[in-house]
């Protein structure tokens, strides 16, 4: 499990010295910063770990549902020597012993690797999958049959979703590095319009049916633009929707054509009424974390991924309102609902329980009394066996400001031992998502404060990075 530190150092470091403003969000646990300085200067250049995502199914008719880990495991991603080493040292295909599926490497090009691919989409025909490949600036052209790349597609450095007009006519590739949403022609495989994106991050974007809009959300600049799908391709409308605005998804129902915004920032969903000028009809809160979301295929639910709440909620179209909160597991970042996907039986089958990967902690921080700051934070900290993830989602601080996350023994000044977890910058929103590993769920859950120094309760606090002025301190439960 230790590895996954040493896996998110490299990368970070990585990126850094490709140019990229990246800073170090992290400490490495005591002793593993020993052993990744082992690793990063001698031959061993990235520790090689193969790590699996898994994912979460609900059915909608039996919501609420316990956690339940699927049998469903994806291969996410490969970390060895060099592109040359992982060419030589993965075979063609194998079976995944956990899954019975098999797997089938697609390219043994020195560089086909790139850092990781991101969200992809098969064309509307299913004749070509496009998966972007978002630590480059290509995306990789497969065909799904012949389990071959055949073309990569030149785009703006780091693609960050594909999806197509309904027609198939069109690609949109946001980028999540550069300022920019690439318009390519499916005939061609040429960017044929490149349009300004209001700022660099963008995760995530939706198409409308009638193939005229294209949405997508800026996630370091808590907007979301609206464009035109067809040419000329512009800009129709830039919309200030708020903190870590994550996904968007477009509904149609009985009372018209809505656009559905996840903001992480302010733990809602914001409702907008689209047309000419898009407004703003509901505002709902969800939970901890907003972040992926989707429509039911009839128009009269969404459902939302809380990342901090380890949880999926369901919301009611007609009335925008929550009708149900789903535990589904560890931090869901992304779903998909699929009409129609269990024609019998409960859709229960297969899945098996989470386990330890079910334990988890959910906390929250505030600002001082008095203050008046509007900064918040919320924090979820999940079990990785050994030691813990934790990850703290922070709005309301100061825009491109360095700030610390420390572990500390007591509420009040001077807060007793401190130990820093994390240093992070905010984005252009005021706003920042960073994470942790260590052995956090137990100390930081714990009523027994004051007692023996190695059981005593910690807490979680965040200050300025070039001052011990308390900005947020975490609440009593």
């Amino acid at each position: 499990m230790l590895l996954y530190a040493l896996r998110r150092q490299f990368w970070q470091e990585s990126l850094r010295e490709e140019g990229f403003p990246i800073s170090i969000d992290h400490k490495l646990p005591m002793g593993v910063e020993e052993m990744y300085k082992s690793l990063r200067g001698g031959p061993w250049r990235r520790p090689q770990r193969k790590c699996r995502t898994i994912a979460s199914i609900v059915n909608p008719r039996s919501a609420p549902l316990p956690m339940y880990r699927p049998l469903v495991s994806i291969l996410a991603a490969f970390f060895a020597l060099s592109p040359l080493a992982l060419a030589q040292s993965l075979p063609t295909t194998w079976v995944d012993k956990d899954t019975g599926h098999r797997v089938v490497r697609l390219s043994d090009e020195p560089g086909s690797s790139g850092f990781y691919f991101n969200v992809n989409a098969f064309t509307p025909d299913g004749k070509q999958l496009w998966a972007v490949v978002r630590g480059e600036d290509y995306v990789s052209v497969i065909d799904p049959v012949k389990m071959k790349e055949i073309r990569r597609v030149q785009t703006a450095n780091g693609p960050g979703m594909v999806l197509f007009s309904p027609d198939g006519r069109y690609a949109y590739v946001p980028s999540s590095f550069t300022p920019e949403l690439d318009v390519v022609d499916t005939r061609s495989y040429k960017v044929i319009a490149r349009v300004p994106q209001a700022s660099p991050f963008c995760p995530n974007l939706a198409v409308s049916r009638d193939g005229t809009e294209v949405w997508f959300t800026l996630k370091d600049s808590g907007k979301t633009q609206v464009m035109s799908a067809k040419p000329p391709f512009r800009i129709l409308a830039t919309l200030d929707t708020g903190p870590i605005t994550n996904h968007v998804t477009l509904v149609e129902n009985a009372e018209g054509k809505f656009a559905y915004v996840s903001v992480g920032g302010e733990n809602v969903v914001k409702v907008y009424r689209r047309g000419q000028k898009p407004e703003l009809v509901a505002t709902i809160p969800t939970g901890d974390l907003p972040h992926g979301i989707w429509g039911s295929g009839d128009g009269t639910r969404v459902y939302v991924g809380l990342e901090n709440q380890d949880a999926v909620a369901a919301i009611d179209t007609l009335t925008n309102k929550v009708i149900a909160t789903i535990p589904v597991g560890q931090q869901p970042q992304a779903l998909v609902y699929v009409p129609g996907a269990v024609p019998v039986g409960d859709g229960m089958a297969n899945l098996i329980p989470l386990g330890e990967a079910g334990q988890a902690a959910h906390l929250t921080l505030a600002a001082p009394e008095g203050s008046g700051s509007a900064a918040q934070a919320s924090v979820s900290v999940n079990s990785l066996g050994l030691v813990d993830l934790l990850q703290i989602a922070v709005s309301g601080l100061k825009p491109a400001k360095s700030y610390r996350l420390w572990l500390v023994t007591s509420r009040t000044a001077p807060y007793g031992k401190k130990e820093e977890l994390a240093t992070f910058q905010t984005n252009l929103a005021g706003a920042q998502i960073a994470q942790a590993i260590g052995p956090f769920r137990q100390v930081l859950t714990s009523k027994r404060e004051g007692t023996s120094a190695g059981d005593e309760q910690r807490f979680l606090m965040i200050t300025p990075a070039d001052s011990d002025v308390l900005e947020l301190m975490q609440k009593a439960p």
